[in-house]
């Protein structure tokens, strides 16, 4: 399989793509004012400890406290903690308010909740991944070979520390001795250092911070599988081939600096594709289509077939629909970096064995991923069920905010309950204001409504009110917003509330016919309606116009070269 890791780096943030056949499989974004946490080790003070929920908060000196669970204070072997009396201890007996705990951080803080940490530390390398707390060693199961895994088994017995443990990584398999040798020798150093730092530390501080992207990436995902690492910027790229120096020399060879004049992501038409992910929909080739939707406990994918009619009957569409999406979810949930609990709605199949081997074609592309994903089965509803490990905050979350508007909804209020609501509160207001008239700016939709047809709507709430009031419609306002733009005088309000003046030129769009007259045409400036006579054969164009008469809701105006 052809694999290539595309980086981009400027002075806002460091984007690096992993590219499988040419496609968008991963994406990591890191930006200098958001560092990642995941892989510091803090010194941290327990602030509170939950026997209701067998947890402890930690303050690690981050804006919320960390969340350790008990599961996670415990150390040791996992041979021995099975057996273990530590296992029966609660939480209340393993720490107490005021301990201070040496912890690493597993999550990153996600919305209002803060980090997870476990006091049982990793300090990964290229090779191997030392355990300082406990003492088992562990292998890949990425190295599928029995004679391999057991080869390195021996020779992680042969170089580690008597009290600590290890986990050998894929990258590992075939080197030899020495090469693991100087790693350990390195990693356990690294440890050393941590544990001084805590002797000169007060809690709570940080005495580990983990490689920033670029080189996670260089140690965790350029590989001999890599065909080509390509970086943009010449110092990251001399910095990567430094490095290779002492960890992978055979590597350097597929190291390149990127010189083209279209900006590396652009070539490689990235940008494009992150927007995609972004979307709710996703379409396949075969013309169905998925919808990704992401409520705070889980992710639903719903599977359609859309534009697909297949060739030869239903099943057959349902099957070959299906099938492609089995494929197209595990690249999205890589890209998105989707995890947690995922729920798919597949196509109702009534043939068993297609549903089997859509299942078997899920289960196959998600061994691509290097992040833990675990099939549960299919409901009696015909829903997958399946986890996804939530290690760092989705590919929505870094990009996207919250609507200031509709606060996550996705939806904001209709115009019809809009123009309803801001009557009442006009009402409101008018009945407690001294001044004859005023002057409302709303959404330009909103105000057609407000103002009724002919003015219809205003005349009878000014009847209600005994009030003049002015509407101006805007094509900026937000739906949901409206502005008392003056209450006063109405000779005063007036003049304000009309944006062109009689006999006055303007230039105008014609933006549509008249509803009830379409030989003339309707302009707008500034949501103020422009009735142009004679207008309607100019609808998308721009002309000149010479207003011929002003009032409260509209203008007349005739065209200025007749």
């Amino acid at each position: 399989m052809n694999k290539k890791i595309i980086v981009n780096c400027d002075n806002r943030e460091t984007r690096v793509a992993v590219l499988e056949e040419g496609e968008l499989v991963e994406i990591y974004i890191e930006r200098p004012i958001h560092q990642r946490v995941v892989g510091n080790v803090y010194y941290g003070v327990v602030e509170n400890v939950l026997p209701g929920m067998q947890a402890a908060f930690v303050d690690i000196g981050l804006e919320r406290n960390a969340f350790l669970y008990v599961d996670d204070v415990l150390s040791g072997d996992k041979e021995k903690k099975s057996s273990s009396n530590d296992k029966k201890k609660t939480i209340e007996e393993l720490l107490k308010v005021g301990d201070k705990i040496l912890v690493q951080v597993v999550k990153e803080p996600f919305g209002n909740k803060g980090a997870r940490v476990t006091c049982q530390i990793t300090l990964p390398g290229r090779f191997l991944v030392l355990m300082p707390t406990v003492k088992y060693i562990g292998i890949s199961r990425r190295i599928e070979k029995a004679e391999e895994r057991q080869r390195l088994k021996k020779l992680a017995e042969s170089i580690k520390a008597e009290d600590m443990g290890m986990i050998v990584r894929t990258v590992a398999e075939g080197k030899d001795s020495e090469c693991l040798r100087q790693e350990i020798e390195f990693l356990m150093r690294m440890w050393v250092k941590i544990q001084q730092r805590v002797k000169f530390k007060d809690a709570p501080s940080l005495v580990h911070q983990d490689l920033n992207l670029i080189y996670r990436i260089v140690r965790d995902l350029f590989n001999d599988d890599i065909h080509q690492l390509l970086i943009d910027t010449k110092y990251e790229y001399e910095k990567v081939l430094e490095i290779l120096d002492y960890v992978s020399p055979a590597l350097k060879n597929k190291i390149f600096f990127y010189r083209g004049e279209k900006p590396i992501f652009d070539k490689y038409n990235l940008e494009n594709e992150i927007e995609k992910a972004l979307k709710r929909n996703v379409w396949l080739n075969c013309g169905g289509y998925l919808v990704f939707d992401q409520p705070e406990a889980l992710t639903v994918i719903d599977v359609n077939t859309g534009k697909y009619i297949g060739s030869k009957n239903l099943e057959d569409t349902v099957y070959k629909t299906n099938k492609e999406a089995a494929r197209e979810i595990p690249r999205q949930l890589r890209m998105r970096d989707i995890g947690g609990i995922i729920i798919i709605d597949f196509i109702d199949m009534t043939n068993k064995e297609h549903e089997n081997n859509v299942l078997a074609i899920l289960e196959e592309n998600l061994k691509k991923d290097r992040t833990k994903a675990h099939i549960l089965g299919m409901t009696n509803l015909g829903l997958v069920e399946m986890t996804r490990k939530k290690v760092r905050q989705g590919l929505y979350a870094v990009l996207m905010q919250s609507c200031s508007y509709c606060d996550g909804k996705g939806k904001v209020l209709s115009i019809e309950v809009m123009s309803s609501k801001i009557e009442r509160t006009l009402k409101k207001i008018l009945t407690s204001e001294e001044g004859e008239a005023i002057l409302l700016e709303v959404n330009q939709d909103v105000a057609a409504l407000l103002i009724g047809s002919n003015g219809s709507n205003l005349r009878k709430i000014e009847q209600e009110t005994n009030k003049t009031i002015f509407i101006r419609g805007s094509d900026t306002m937000h739906v949901e917003k409206y502005k008392v733009i003056m209450v006063g005088e109405e000779r005063d309000v007036s003049r304000l509330a009309s944006p062109v003046n009689l006999g006055q030129v303007y230039q105008v769009k014609i933006e549509e016919p008249h509803l009830t007259n379409p030989y003339d045409g309707i302009a707008r400036i500034q949501g103020f309606i422009i009735d142009v006579q004679a207008g309607g054969a100019y609808v998308g164009k721009d002309v000149e116009v010479e207003i011929t008469e002003v009032a409260k809701t509209y203008a007349r105006a005739k065209l200025a070269n007749n």
